[in-house]
């Protein structure tokens, strides 16, 4: 009977303490995500040297040694009293003895040792895409169309254009090919590369700002498919001499210069230069002095596409030599060549992808890699000679390293499902010396219900794809449940993952709490899995990942928990392209649909991204019109709503008004929110009343 009393008595306190558990709410779901629900994270950690890291602790600079645990205070926010700062500043070592930072209009060199200021520079008002070089200790920024740098000696102009259209330094083609700035510092400092683009061919595409007094029209420069593209040129300035050259990069005109590498005796730069159709690529070097094309050091083509993303990066041991990073055997590995252009080896191999390249010593390169697990990322040393790799971390999950630049120590910082995150100080023989910081688990008075890593079969029958599963909180598998399947996609995006909580969007627990169950599968398209798992969709969007994601229907569908009858489809950008082809060529499956800034007539998209995947329309028109939603209106059954940005300037309005005028020509209800000042995504405090608004759909219609 004793027994008996006492297992009673911890149900009922089980219970209780479960029935306790907090609700999580929209704010929670929305805003508490990226702050008070964010595990927490160490602040400004980083190397100084080989032998100490630092972070920030209660607004003082702390140091570390590899070799013992107590810290020395190297800083407090009291060494900052001229510049009347509320908080410690986030900043950069430039070198073992001074931080750089930015506070208000000025950036200031910091020596820590002396506690005084070595460099202030004032930065204008309006000047943007600012690149400091650490060793000329100068400035490069843009204001409007020009490029200027800025030092102790004053602002040098550097370039005059005033024609419209024309841009300096600034990023050209779309930040496409891994390009994310237009300013390039040579090692010296002597000299400064930039971009220069003109789009003055390109046509004018009217965005309107409803909230002015009177609207005002703001257009941008918008090449969709098929159409005139901008033309790009590269500049280098030499800061001593006051001139600049442009690199003779020939005709075509319309051609992409991507991955911008400086040599390491600034004597020659190095450009990956792929045509407009994307299947053609040339590693060329030039010399500096001339602009001339000293020769083509190695060429990629590709039936499908070639999309370089990564410069160059130089030996520190061997000037001739250099390491390559591409997707050229059909899955990213490193390559070291000489600057001859001859192959040397292939360094990784393997059906799994590098993910991170960390830099080498004289015999191992340091990665990040998908080799355990495309839901996992693990850090490993390779040997350069052989391709030998050891694994430098110790458990499942998903690690990011900072290494000391003699890649003797890392910092190991990870999460994984039921880890939040945790920080390792390990030795490059993978030899743990102590865990630095656990984060606790914020949401650990919460109630939320399973969330687990599924694998099914994509639609060749052969090919494992990842989903991940989310159940109600007092889940009863008696019940029938209605289900909401969150979707992307598309390139460059992967949503699987074994992180803390499986890479879950906190607004996916909060539709679970309101009695839904959720679901996300990446389909073949999606990123980190090779070549052939992604090109699947080439010439053909939307129809190999639709079939995919049928297959996780086809699942969702065998557990006997799920109502069939009350599915629905949420996704934004690509992810809204792919709900409407769910919606529309499985209308018989989806109740209820909410895109969100959806492509609905790839000929309406960008050169850049729509020709590499699709070619251009005039070569495709098949393929075009399928993947057309307006093609298969006539299929809509479901409740669907549309939502869109008023300012969008990647997918613009054009593509939702398209759809619901062909909507109402065929008579079809659809229903459309829009966000009057905002782009591609809603952010900031507007975006809890766009999930209110997306909640709100499912709860009405499913």
């Amino acid at each position: 009977m004793k027994t008996a009393y006492s297992f009673l008595l911890i149900v009922l306190i089980s219970t209780f303490t479960f029935a306790q558990k907090k609700e999580l709410t929209l704010k929670d779901a929305i805003v508490g995500s990226r702050s008070y629900l964010r595990p927490e994270q160490l602040k400004s950690l980083q190397w100084r040297d080989n032998e100490h890291y630092v972070l920030v602790s209660n607004d003082t600079l702390l140091q570390y040694s590899c070799n013992k645990n107590n810290p020395d205070a190297l800083l407090t926010l009291s060494d900052f009293q001229e510049f009347s700062l509320s908080r410690f500043p986030a900043f950069k070592f430039i070198d073992s003895r001074t931080i750089q930072f930015r506070h208000s209009q000025h950036l200031v060199l910091f020596n820590i040792e002396k506690k005084t200021v070595s460099l202030q520079l004032s930065i204008p008002e309006n000047a943007e895409n600012l690149s400091f070089c650490e060793t000329s200790k100068t400035l490069a920024y843009t204001k409007g169309q020009n490029l200027f740098v800025l030092n102790k000696d004053g602002e040098t102009q550097i370039t005059f254009d005033s024609e419209k259209g024309i841009l300096n330094g600034h990023y050209v083609h779309r930040r496409e090919f891994g390009i994310t700035k237009g300013i390039f510092w040579s090692s010296t400092g002597k000299q400064v590369a930039f971009y220069h683009k003109d789009e003055s061919m390109v046509n004018d595409y009217p965005l309107v700002d409803f909230m002015a007094r009177e609207a005002e029209y703001t257009p941008i420069k918008y090449p969709m498919a098929g159409m005139k593209s901008h033309q790009v040129s590269v500049g280098i300035y030499d800061l001593e001499s006051g001139k600049t050259i442009f690199l003779n990069t020939g005709e075509p005109d319309e051609h992409y210069l991507t991955n911008i590498s400086w040599g390491p005796n600034d004597k020659f730069i190095y450009l990956a230069e792929l045509n407009r159709g994307q299947d053609h690529m040339q590693m060329n070097k030039y010399e500096v002095s001339s602009g001339e094309k000293v020769k083509t050091l190695f060429e990629e083509t590709s039936s499908t596409y070639v999309e370089p993303q990564h410069p160059l990066v130089f030996s520190s041991s061997n000037p001739d030599q250099f390491y390559y990073w591409t997707r050229k055997d059909g899955w990213f590995h490193l390559y070291l060549y000489d600057t001859s252009g001859k192959q040397i080896r292939q360094i990784t191999k393997g059906n799994w992808e590098v993910t991170n390249f960390y830099g080498a010593d004289k015999k191992y390169v340091y990665i990040q890699s998908t080799k355990e697990s495309p839901i996992e990322r693990h850090l490993y040393k390779v040997k350069i000679t052989n391709g030998e790799i050891t694994r430098l971390d110790r458990a499942a999950g998903t690690h990011q390293a900072k290494f000391s630049s003699d890649f003797n120590h890392l910092l190991d910082q990870w999460e994984a499902f039921d880890v939040p995150g945790q920080t390792d100080l390990s030795t490059s023989e993978g030899k743990l010396v102590r865990t630095i910081n656990k984060a606790d688990n914020p949401v650990a008075d919460f109630q939320f219900g399973k969330n687990e890593i599924i694998t099914i079969k994509a639609n060749d029958d052969s090919t494992n794809l990842y989903g991940r599963l989310i159940l109600p909180p007092n889940f009863n598998q008696t019940k029938k449940y209605p289900t909401i399947i969150y979707v992307y996609g598309g390139p460059h995006a992967q949503l699987i993952n074994n992180t803390w909580h499986n890479d879950v969007r906190w607004w996916q627990y909060y539709m679970a709490s309101h009695g839904f169950i959720l679901f996300t599968v990446d389909s073949r398209g999606s990123g980190n899995r090779g070549a052939a798992f992604e090109n699947v969709i080439h010439r053909n969007l939307g129809i190999a990942e639709t079939a995919d994601q049928m297959r996780g229907i086809e699942y969702l569908k065998s557990l006997p928990y799920v109502d069939a009858n009350r599915i629905g489809v949420h996704g934004w950008s690509y992810g809204g392209f792919m709900t409407l082809n769910l919606m529309l060529r499985h209308s018989e499956t989806f109740k209820a649909g909410v895109a969100g800034g959806p492509v609905v007539d790839w000929s309406m998209y960008e050169i850049m991204y729509g020709e590499r995947y699709m070619d251009m329309p005039q070569e495709n028109p098949t393929g075009y019109q399928e993947a057309n939603m307006t093609e298969h209106v006539n299929s809509l059954q479901g409740k669907l709503m549309l939502i869109h940005g008023a300012q969008d300037p990647t997918v613009v309005m054009q593509h939702s008004m398209k759809f619901l005028r062909e909507c109402v020509r065929q008579n079809k209800p659809v229903d459309f929110f829009t966000y009057p000042t905002h782009p591609h995504n809603v952010r900031g405090k507007d975006r809890v009343h766009l999930m209110d608004k997306v909640s709100q759909y499912f709860l009405d219609y499913l």
